[in-house]
């Protein structure tokens, strides 16, 4: 086996051919990385009875403390996407577990709303913000030339298996020890698990161990990346392919993050269904996202991001739309396999449509302003539906407003320009521009 040995690493495969490739091993600790933040995340839409019942709050005072987190967490994701730029993933997931662990453990004695939206909205917020698709898009078009729509399918996957893995598991030990003890498991996980893990194994960049990325040609030369453009939001700004991705992707985290994850729970108690029947439902839901997801990025790299892209957009609107009938437990695990497969699979064509058309080395910042958006139509549907809930009693309309966004985003999708060649350069990026069409 071809080997490569580089001072303070150890042996490592030089090229896809060898037995492992180093560049699947950061996968594995990024998905573990974003498995847990995602677990930490759903947390909310688990505790919202609990701390209805202990503290005497509203849907809207809970929906607002989510609402501060998903904002800051989007909007961070931006600035930290530009920090991965320049100096790679691993400070930025170090410190993101960090700031979640920490923000997550203060909230076990909160005793007031304001509490709650600065230990759950700002500090875990903020780290959350580096343990995003952001760093996922960027670990991706780092380490892989070839298999980068699988890798980033896999990466988004991380999102729904944290919710195979907790979501079923958290609810149950908050029915048995309290909204505190199911908060200590993942402060503990995150702090005390991942922390150490992405400090040991996360890498920048394939040059810092002596490497190509995966599926680079054999000849190249082993070196730095292309540096970030100086500027590259100027650029992109005055693009409407940028403008039309950052709309879908406010269509997503409106119909996903910011409602579903938030008040699905909420609304099927409301209608007779268990906390742990709804928390089942979340689970077959993560189920078959894994597998919605990372059959999205098969599929991109075989048929291009955008026709998916609008595609996955048209189903959700449907089943938004259809969700508002659905009562009893069989519909709703039948709606939440369906509905499963296609949450985060608008993640890789997205992620991949961005790098392609901005640059390779610029996606950390670009994607980040695109997930930014991702998040502010989550914000708006957290505090949104919780709001349109204290004033109707329901979330009927909220259903069918982000059903009707949902075929909206379709048709953005629809408007995206086409790449139709592109030729990596010798420094690895990918040409962009010129070479796209509608």
């Amino acid at each position: 086996m071809a080997v490569r040995h580089v001072k303070g690493h150890g042996p490592a495969p030089s090229h896809p051919g060898s037995r492992v490739h180093y560049a699947w091993i950061v996968l594995a600790v990024t998905f573990v990385c974003l498995l847990a933040a995602a677990a930490v995340r759903s947390l909310p839409g688990i505790l919202t009875h609990s701390l209805e019942t202990e503290f005497g709050w509203n849907r809207a005072a809970i929906g607002l403390a989510v609402s501060i987190n998903v904002l800051l967490f989007g909007l961070a994701g931006p600035l930290l996407g530009r920090v991965m730029d320049r100096v790679g993933p691993r400070a930025v997931a170090g410190a993101a577990t960090l700031l979640i662990a920490a923000g997550a453990a203060g909230t076990l004695g909160m005793r007031h709303p304001w509490q709650m939206d600065i230990l759950w909205g700002l500090v875990v917020g903020i780290g959350s913000g580096g343990a995003t698709m952001v760093m996922g898009s960027a670990v991706a078009n780092r380490w892989f030339r070839t298999h980068r729509g699988l890798a980033l399918g896999i990466l988004g996957a991380a999102t729904s298996a944290g919710q195979i893995v907790f979501t079923p598991t958290l609810m149950q030990i908050t029915l048995r020890w309290g909204w505190r003890g199911s908060t200590l498991v993942m402060a503990g996980l995150v702090g005390l698990v991942v922390f150490p893990l992405v400090m040991l194994f996360l890498r920048n960049r394939p040059a810092d161990m002596g490497l190509q990325p995966y599926g680079a040609s054999a000849s190249a030369d082993i070196g730095l990346p292309p540096a970030p453009d100086p500027h590259p939001m100027r650029a992109a700004l005055r693009t409407s392919d940028f403008w039309l991705l950052a709309g879908s992707f406010a269509i997503c985290g409106f119909t996903t993050s910011g409602l579903i994850q938030t008040h699905l729970i909420p609304h099927g108690t409301e209608h007779g269904l268990s906390e742990m029947t709804m928390a089942a439902a979340l689970g077959v839901m993560g189920a078959a996202d894994v597998v919605g997801t990372i059959a999205s990025g098969w599929i991109c790299d075989r048929f291009g991001p955008r026709g998916p892209l609008a595609f996955y957009y048209l189903f959700r609107g449907i089943s938004l739309l259809l969700l508002p009938f659905i009562h009893t437990p069989g519909t709703m695990l039948a709606f939440a396999v369906l509905y499963g497969l296609n949450w985060i699979s608008t993640v890789p064509p997205t992620a991949a449509l961005a790098a392609d058309r901005f640059g390779r080395q610029n996606v950390g910042t670009v994607f980040g302003w695109i997930f930014c958006a991702h998040q502010v139509g989550a914000a708006l549907a957290a505090y949104g539906a919780g709001l349109l809930h204290v004033w109707l009693g329901n979330y009927t309309l909220s259903f069918l407003l982000a059903g009707g966004l949902a075929l909206v985003g379709a048709g953005l999708a629809f408007g995206i320009r086409r790449p139709v060649h592109r030729q990596p350069r010798r420094d690895g990026a990918i040409a962009t521009g010129t070479e796209l069409t509608t």
